[in-house]
């Protein structure tokens, strides 16, 4: 059923104009995400590296998240390279490829939700002994990611048997392991629901925590910034991966009655999977920079008043005609 259908989407020859309509913007997508991500994470690891002494643990989930961003994109230039007609790629190479995809997608979903909840946590608990000495244990937790996503993603690869009649089209193969009740229902909800959950619980008790704040009352930090931030993080997620879950959970729904719109609807949300790569760094950018001044600032609030910091720089500033 599902090999036949993709073979009879790509034999319509009334729709050979569209196809290679969609080839090129194919192209064109693919070599934006290439250059633009290649260039945010690469720039992404550079600063994180640089700063290892005042590193994080948010940062460290940051950093594996523009690692994982660095070897999907990576892989692009093949993609391009298929997508460009030149010659046909070799199965098992479609199969490490789409692999890498798949792992990053999970892997950038569980990251993202881990940086959420340590900031939460951080923001929320910032005194809790139990609380830091978790947030230690970052690196373990991307570990336990990368296995998971990787060991994970396996089985569709390793499990699936290919007809010789559907190897040439590799990267616009049907999804026929991935649709099997028994894999799209934990996919959806382990790989995009809870995550999503654990995302909004967080970005609720981070909205609460800075509008509880006595610093967020003062005009040291933004508060309305912070929110946009959270809002904006909250829309990078479901832009990035909500296309390819719905789609996933459409050809699962309609997987005896496949139609050549829902594949070509099926790539595309793959592309869009992809375009997050180049949103990541926009994300922890504006995480960084908002909350590691958010948590600084707290614990200076707690240390000294902010009277005596107003008085420090009353003093200074009488001192400088003196000194002149």
């Amino acid at each position: 059923m599902s090999i036949n259908t993709t073979t009879d989407c790509h034999n319509d020859s009334t729709s050979i104009f569209y196809k290679h309509h969609i080839s090129i913007f194919t192209v064109c997508m693919y070599s934006f995400i290439f250059i633009t991500g290649l260039i945010f994470n690469l720039i992404s690891l550079v600063v994180f590296f640089r700063h290892t002494k005042s590193r994080s643990q948010t940062t460290v989930y940051m950093t594996n998240l523009a690692l994982a961003d660095v070897l999907l994109i990576l892989t692009l230039p093949m993609r391009i390279y298929y997508h460009l007609g030149f010659a046909e790629l070799s199965p098992l190479l479609c199969d490490v490829i789409g692999l890498v995809l798949k792992a990053n997608m999970y892997g950038s979903i569980f990251l993202l939700t881990c940086i959420c909840f340590d900031r939460c946590m951080a923001v929320t608990f910032p005194m809790s002994n139990c609380v830091q000495q978790g947030r230690k244990k970052a690196p373990l937790v991307c570990l336990g990611i990368w296995m998971l996503t990787f060991g994970a993603s396996l089985p569709i690869y390793l499990s699936k048997h290919r007809q010789v009649s559907n190897e040439k089209h590799c990267f616009d193969n049907f999804p026929v392991y991935a649709i099997q009740p028994l894999v799209v229902i934990p996919t959806l909800f382990v790989g995009f629901a809870i995550p999503l959950v654990v995302m909004l619980i967080c970005s609720w008790g981070l909205v609460r925590a800075v509008q509880k704040s006595t610093v967020a009352q003062t005009n040291l930090v933004d508060s309305r910034k912070i929110k946009r931030m959270i809002a904006a993080s909250l829309f990078i997620f479901l832009l990035s991966f909500l296309p390819y879950h719905a789609i996933l959970g459409l050809l699962s729904l309609y997987r005896d009655k496949i139609s050549c719109p829902m594949l070509a609807a099926y790539r595309y949300s793959l592309m869009v999977a992809c375009l997050n790569t180049v949103l990541d760094p926009i994300t922890y950018y504006f995480t960084t920079d908002t909350f590691k001044g958010k948590v600084s600032l707290s614990t200076v609030q707690r240390m000294f008043p902010l009277n005596s910091q107003s008085s420090l720089q009353a003093n200074s500033r009488s001192r400088m005609p003196n000194n002149s």
